[in-house]
Formats: C-alpha cells, structure tokens, sequence
C-alpha cells in the first residue's frame, strides 16, 4: 500500500501507510525510516532483538509465557517501535543530531519497553495484567537479562535503563539523570511514542475496553467501571497532551517533516488520528452512553472480549 491508497475520499488513513498488522511490514518500514538517516546503518542487532521480541510475546522464548494482556500486547509494542522511528525521523529533519549508537538503542528500548507484562513459566496466576503498576521496573529488569545474554554492554544497558523509565507516567523527565542531552531527548522521544502509538490507533477505543480489563487486574485506582473508564479517558487525553506539548515539547512539526518527507504528506498524521478518537469518543458517550460497545465495531473486538 501506500500514499495513493491511503487517501479515501481526501481523508488521510494512516494505517494504510503500513500493514501494522504485520510485524514483518512494521520492521521493513522502520528500516526505511532509519537507512533515511544512516544510509549505512547495521541492521542485524535491532532486526535480533526485534525477533526475540515477537518471540517472546507469542510465547516461544524460553522460560516465558505467552502474552496475555489483550491492550499491551505485540501490536502496542510494533506500533511505539514505528511510531518511534518517525519521531527520531522528524527530528532529525528538524536539525537534531542523533549518534547511531543513541538511535540504535533508542529503538532497542521501544521494543522491550513493555516486556514487564510477560509473565514467567512458573507465574499461572492471573495474566500479566497485575503488573500494571510494576511493570516498567519488571521491563528494566528483563532488559538487564537479556543484555546480558546477548551483545550488549553494561553502558548499553544504563542508557536503555533511563531511555525506558521515560514511559513511566508517574516519573518527571527531568527527574530522570540523563547522561546528555541527545540521550534525554530519546526518553522525550520514548514518551511521546509510547502515547501518540496507542493513542492514534484505528481501534483505540475499542482497545480501551482490553485496558479497562488491564487496570482492573493491575489494582489501578480510580476507574468504577468500563463507562466510568472511557469517560475518565476524555480527562486524561487532555493531561496527556499538556505533558506532549509542555514538559516533552512536542509540535506537530516534526511528524509533518517525517511523513512529507516519507509519503509527501504536509500533516501529523498522529494527532489527526488521536483527535478523530477522541471526538467520537466524546460523541458516543453524549450519545450512546447506554449502549457505548454497539457503537464500537472495528477490527471485531468488542465480541472478542465478550466471548472472554
């Protein structure tokens, strides 16, 4: 696919830009992303972590269940990975400068930032989902392992240490001891990956049901119930965006630099996307607040959580 099918009737969809379905077509775009940068830059490292990822998540590597948690699950980790390297794209057309090594493991921690949701062979209680509250910390720690286990070195492992404690909602940036600038500016970077990935998807409000499911389990205060949820969510969009704009510095600009320079399309996909989720989000609970999940069709996910 690309830009000619990802415009229907003059409306941009972005998921058309790239089968994100399809783990194979996410890593294919993030290397064309990345070589746009590095022309020369050395896929093996990142195309074997991205395997043992998907691995892992599908529950084949070794000493690990199979990925239970129906929100954070292979598809939110493929999608802050992509969402990532347009991020570290944009910026780069902005001026900033990235080292190879920085970019490298930058990616690195998009793909294990979620590993603290796995559970173990032995862990048959509940799902992942009662990590929720832990499982940043539960992610460094795999990191720590599989570094060790692999090619990476104990300097490696602290920059990707602090790039990761970025996706902690609960940790300031600037609470963060960053090693240098271009480092913090990849745990910006991370940040605004982690929420703009998820929060931009086609099937997010459908997907907050599965995250409603999530909290529960993971103990997370605050949320009564599923309608109680995705009113809350409406709130914490606008929390989320005043941390993008204000304490990360996000603008628009950099995503309208990537995906011109990429697909010759002068928009931030993201925010548009993000922004169409919320207005119907809001619609339907003016609306349709009785019957919110009728209102909710795509990708058949709502009869998949009924029939849980």
């Amino acid at each position: 696919m690309g830009c000619r099918e990802a415009i229907i009737n003059d409306r941009l969809d972005m998921a058309l830009l790239v089968d994100i379905d399809r783990p194979e077509c996410v890593f294919k775009e993030v290397r064309n992303i990345v070589s746009m940068i590095l022309p020369s830059y050395d896929f093996a490292v990142l195309k074997e972590v991205f395997t043992d990822t998907a691995i892992l998540f599908k529950g084949k590597y070794p000493g690990y269940r199979e990925c239970n948690t129906g929100y954070h699950d292979l598809k939110h980790t493929t999608d802050v990975f992509l969402t990532m390297a347009r991020l570290i794209h944009g910026f780069y057309l902005e001026g900033y400068s990235f080292s190879r090594e920085t970019i490298g493991l930058g990616l690195v921690s998009a793909l294990l930032h979620d590993t603290g949701y796995i559970q173990t062979e032995g862990d048959n209680n509940g799902t992942g989902s009662k990590y929720t509250l832990i499982h940043v910390e539960r992610s460094i720690k795999f990191m720590k392992d599989y570094f060790r286990r692999n090619r990476f070195s104990e300097s490696d492992y602290e920059k990707c240490r602090r790039i990761v404690t970025a996706t902690n909602l609960g940790v300031k940036i600037d609470d963060i001891p960053f090693e240098s600038e271009e480092e913090r500016m990849m745990g910006k970077i991370i940040f605004m990956s982690d929420l703009l990935g998820q929060m931009s998807d086609r099937v997010y409000l459908e997907r907050l049901l599965f995250l409603f499911k999530e909290f529960h389990e993971g103990n997370v205060c605050g949320y009564a119930h599923e309608d109680d949820f995705l009113e809350k969510t409406v709130g914490f969009y606008e929390l989320i965006r005043q941390r993008l704009e204000i304490e990360m510095g996000y603008d628009a600009r950099y995503m309208r630099h990537h995906f011109s320079r990429r697909w010759n399309i002068e928009k931030d996909l993201y925010l548009e996307s993000t922004w169409k989720n919320i207005t119907y989000l809001k619609y339907i609970l003016d609306c349709c607040k009785g019957n919110y999940r009728d209102m909710l069709k795509r990708g058949g996910i709502v009869s998949q959580l009924s029939s849980c």
